[in-house]
């Protein structure tokens, strides 16, 4: 075999012990994960697994790492974007926080559940999204502040806009399962209430910092 295709192969693997253990983490939390079920998920030894991920703290971190890093690439290209307004890539901003939690369902309330059941991960947690917002909130107040002055846009703290964007789309997905069942016909296409949804989040938070007359 040669490097290539044992580098090839080393990817491959260590790929599918990703996927596994993050519906492992996902699904079970951090105390409920075990890494043989990983191991089985992605057909490898456990000695394999331990191979290349040393313990299972470190897989974990490596879940949370890729989650929080997808998510900052996308909200950065949002509202970084230099071809745009800023009222513009606040919309567009929200509409990529929504997919992204839309591609991710089980993440917020597995967040959650951290927090609560091992205080000491919120340190893990919270730097990951410390690190998003710091990334993005120097520069986005600042336009805001001149889109305001130059009457585009009401005045508001990026901070705020950030906590408006994550709750409403966040409680979305917290919320489906235990309001389905009480919606009946409202909710019974998960496809369809979630394009509504998602469009419904936006315009809310843009009729909030729309230009008074």
């Amino acid at each position: 075999m040669d490097k290539n295709t044992d580098n090839i192969e080393k990817q491959n693997k260590e790929q599918l012990i990703l996927t596994a253990a993050e519906h492992e983490f996902l699904t079970k939390g951090y105390d409920g994960a075990r890494t043989t079920s990983i191991a089985k998920t992605a057909g490898v030894t456990h000695a394999m697994l331990h191979y290349y991920f040393r313990t299972k703290e470190q897989l974990f971190e490596r879940i949370v790492d890729s989650k929080f890093s997808l998510m900052a690439q996308s909200m950065l290209t949002a509202f970084g974007n230099p071809n745009q307004s800023i009222v513009e890539r606040i919309r567009g901003g929200i509409g990529l926080h929504f997919d992204f939690v839309a591609q991710n369902p089980q993440m917020p309330l597995f967040v959650i559940n951290e927090i609560i059941s091992r205080p000491e991960r919120y340190d893990i947690l919270y730097n990951r999204v410390q690190s998003v917002i710091d990334s993005i909130y120097a520069n986005l107040q600042r336009d805001i502040d001149l889109a305001a002055e130059r009457g585009e846009m009401e005045r508001i703290d990026a901070r705020m806009l950030f906590i408006s964007i994550m709750s409403l789309n966040i409680f979305t997905f917290v919320a489906y399962p235990f309001m389905e069942p009480l919606m009946g016909d409202f909710m019974a296409n998960r496809k369809v209430f979630l394009e509504a949804r998602r469009a419904e989040n936006i315009e809310t938070i843009m009729r909030r910092i729309k230009a008074q007359q």
